[in-house]
């Protein structure tokens, strides 16, 4: 075989050898990229968007929740200002009847169990959750002048007093209260809210009134707090819920979810309310 025969062998093998050969880079190159496209898609985080609540809601609740609720507003009108939210405070018990006889409320935050249960037995209401605890305090006057120092003094002749009426969350307390220390209260006149009640005493009318702890924060400089020791308080609890009839859904469930443990809770927190 001649030389150049010999030669034209040795270049028709080596062609097949060359491009298997980069057939096998250009495969593995290609795998290698779409290998570091999947591990990138892999390693992009997962966002999840809430929709931002919208419509009109209507809250009902107890009064003495007016300062934390008000405060709460606040972040709503950033967070969610396509949502117009209205409250309605009042004594639990008058708010309890407002939404038997057909007020147009999405949820009901009550000071008390007996009256949230009042609606619960009635089918008005979803399921209730407790959002926040309370204790009893007494509001006197700035700097204390009649040196009340208990809910005994509260039952000394000369010592002017009102009190919540019966089915106010706040006075059956007291009232409960007052049945376990084997003492009786006469007040000057039976109020229908805390909030009316320790008006009573900031404007001068009465020398004491037996609201809530947080009723006295909110109060600032205008009363003093006498403290109720603990094995004299009761279990004060608040549930709330959502109505069956409420029109916004979404917003209600919302509402409920944010008392329990979002921005409503923080407000609750920072006026004194106890968590859950």
């Amino acid at each position: 075989m001649t030389t150049r025969l010999l030669r034209r062998l040795a270049v028709a093998t080596s062609v097949p050898l060359a491009l298997v050969a980069c057939s096998s880079s250009t495969s593995s190159s290609t795998a290698t990229t779409a290998a570091a496209a999947a591990a990138t898609t892999a390693a992009a985080p997962t966002t999840t968007t809430t929709p931002a609540l919208t419509g009109s809601l209507n809250v009902f609740a107890a009064a003495s929740l007016t300062g934390a609720l008000n405060a709460a507003k606040t972040s709503y009108a950033t967070s969610d200002p396509g949502l117009s939210l209205t409250f309605n405070f009042a004594g639990s018990n008058t708010l309890v009847t407002q939404i038997q006889q057909g007020a147009p409320a999405d949820v009901f935050a009550s000071a008390d169990e007996k009256n949230m249960q009042k609606l619960v037995t009635a089918g008005l209401v979803e399921t209730p959750v407790t959002f926040a605890k309370n204790k009893l305090e007494i509001a006197v006057a700035p700097g204390n002048p009649q040196n009340i120092t208990s809910l005994q003094d509260l039952a000394k002749p000369g010592v002017s007093v009102v009190l919540e009426a019966t089915g106010v969350p706040a006075g059956d307390y007291t009232r409960q209260v007052e049945t376990q220390l084997g003492i009786s209260i006469t007040p000057k006149s039976l109020e229908p809210d805390v909030k009316t009640a320790i008006t009573q005493v900031t404007s001068g009318e009465v020398d004491a009134t037996v609201v809530y702890v947080t009723d006295v924060f909110a109060a600032g400089s205008k009363v003093t707090g006498v403290p109720i020791p603990d094995s004299e308080q009761p279990s004060i609890v608040y549930p709330i819920a959502v109505v069956k009839a409420s029109s916004n859904q979404a917003a209600a469930a919302a509402f409920v979810q944010s008392a329990v443990s979002g921005a409503i809770q923080q407000a609750l927190a920072a006026q004194g309310f106890i968590a859950p």
